[in-house]
């Protein structure tokens, strides 16, 4: 699992895109929404997910990430049967290009954008699960939407094409949109999506995230730092983040509980540097 996502929250500017869009369709089809299908993350989606989560024993803190997305029923463990057309897309992260296949037969190669080095393209083997056109802002003319179950991932255009070749996203592929455009029309639902690269490969820690030794670690960094007195035992409850937090709006960080790249990043400079104190 990648160690950062594009977490749906109440920011300003709203965020916007056909992920939001998404989760304003699940929370009309529960019950939680009845404003305008907009693809804008504003007060009042902020506060249905809220609604939502409490209703779903979730913790209600209006921010879209792994467990609320699962409960709103993306279903990213759908898979859809082999296409029998035979397509298939590779996305290369170190050299930037999509290629499009049909069975073994190179059709075409699009250079793309990926994910920045805070925020990496989860690597893998994906489908496309959603398709969408006209999203418009950053998403440009075309989204296809893979099943990566952490996040609202996608192929999709830009507004900004001078960012083509390089890494400038939040974790999508981002294609000129005569390009998307073209691939769009292609693929079908299914059509597998292979990502390889080197990233970042941790996970992205938060309440109720599964126990594991990497919630250990963090946890006895706080500890050192003096920001956590409680027990160490590798699981990540509210009062594991709330030293996060604490930790967070010392160094400036975005206040959320939640240890992605920033976040890991500056707890290991700042353990570092208390060792090096420690033991000069």
């Amino acid at each position: 699992m990648r160690m950062a996502s594009r977490y749906l929250r109440l920011l300003d500017p709203y965020m916007e895109g056909p992920d939001v869009m998404h989760v304003q369709e699940r929370l009309t089809f529960y019950g939680f929404y009845d404003g305008e299908i907009d693809g804008i993350y504003n007060e009042d989606v902020h506060q249905n997910v809220r609604e939502f989560q409490a209703d779903f024993g979730l913790n209600p803190d209006g921010i879209v990430g792994p467990d609320t997305w699962n409960a709103l029923g993306l279903d990213p463990e759908r898979r859809y049967p082999m296409p029998e057309e035979g397509y298939s897309i590779e996305i290369d992260l170190d050299r930037k290009v999509l290629t499009l296949k049909r069975f073994t037969e190179t059709i075409r190669t699009y250079p793309v954008a990926v994910g920045r080095p805070t925020t990496p393209t989860p690597v893998g083997d994906w489908q496309i699960i959603q398709k969408t056109t006209n999203p418009g802002g950053p998403f440009g003319t075309r989204w296809m939407r893979i099943n990566v179950p952490w996040g609202g991932y996608g192929i999709h255009g830009t507004n900004a094409p001078e960012s083509i070749g390089t890494a400038a996203s939040n974790g999508c592929i981002r294609m000129f949109n005569e390009d998307v455009n073209e691939l769009y029309d292609i693929v079908p639902l299914g059509t597998p999506v292979k990502i390889t690269g080197e990233v970042f490969t941790g996970r992205v820690l938060s309440v109720g995230v599964e126990p594991g030794p990497d919630v250990f670690d963090i946890t006895t960094t706080l500890v050192e730092l003096g920001y956590y007195d409680g027990e160490i035992d590798g699981i990540y409850d509210e009062e594991l983040a709330e030293a996060v937090r604490d930790f967070q709006r010392d160094f400036n960080l975005a206040v959320d509980g939640t240890v992605g790249v920033d976040t890991y990043e500056e707890l290991q400079l700042a353990r570092q540097q208390y060792l090096d104190i420690r033991d000069p």
